[in-house]
């Protein structure tokens, strides 16, 4: 009852953090890499809110770096695991909240143009990093080969985003005020881009 209490009084993306922490941040971060969540986690504007926070000493940016890194490393290598087992049934499975078919079409093709390069390329367009992971798994790369792209696409994603955020907050706190606005703008931005990746016209 206490925790329910306690997440009906949060109301933004900075307060959540703020409750939940690292832990939260860890979670988020491997559910929406990991585990098919990525269509309605907040992934990028995590990133940028952690570094918009930890820029007011709220958070420890190192830490909240090694986080997140490890988190979508981790993730990755989880995405990857469910596709070694689940192999081709994975097309037959049912669409549930986290799951959606159309949403492992659209990353397939993404994987049939870039090949092995999804694994780094994904981690910037949502959706699609998802579960490029898993169809990595499914298709049997490598498994080095995977993690190298793994490690390399989250330590630069985790790094540009937080970054971004901690950096512009440090050099004009005022910004901060304008949290909520500057959060809602990188959103809007990040599902224009990740449309325009996904268009049926791009992987033809």
């Amino acid at each position: 009852m206490l925790l329910i209490a306690s997440l009906q009084n949060i109301r933004t993306l900075d307060e959540l953090i703020l409750w939940g922490g690292y832990i939260l941040l860890f979670t988020i971060i491997f559910a929406e890499t990991g585990l098919f969540a990525g269509f309605f986690l907040p992934g990028d504007s995590l990133l940028i809110t952690a570094g918009l926070i930890a820029a007011s000493g709220r958070l420890d940016i190192t830490t909240a770096l090694a986080t997140m890194a490890a988190a979508a490393v981790l993730g990755d290598s989880t995405g990857y695991l469910i596709g070694k087992q689940l192999q081709k049934s994975l097309f037959s499975k049912k669409e549930t909240l986290f799951f959606h078919r159309d949403h492992l079409d659209k990353t397939e093709a993404f994987y049939r143009k870039h090949g092995a390069k999804t694994i780094f390329l994904a981690r910037f367009v949502p959706v699609v990093r998802s579960f490029a992971a898993t169809l990595a798994g499914v298709a049997a790369m490598p498994y080095p080969v995977f993690l190298f792209y793994s490690i390399t696409g989250a330590v630069l994603w985790v790094l540009c985003f937080t970054l971004t955020g901690y950096y512009i907050a440090s050099m004009f706190p005022e910004v901060v005020q304008y949290l909520h606005i500057f959060i809602m703008v990188g959103i809007v931005l990040i599902v224009l881009s990740a449309l325009r990746h996904l268009k049926p016209g791009k992987h033809s």
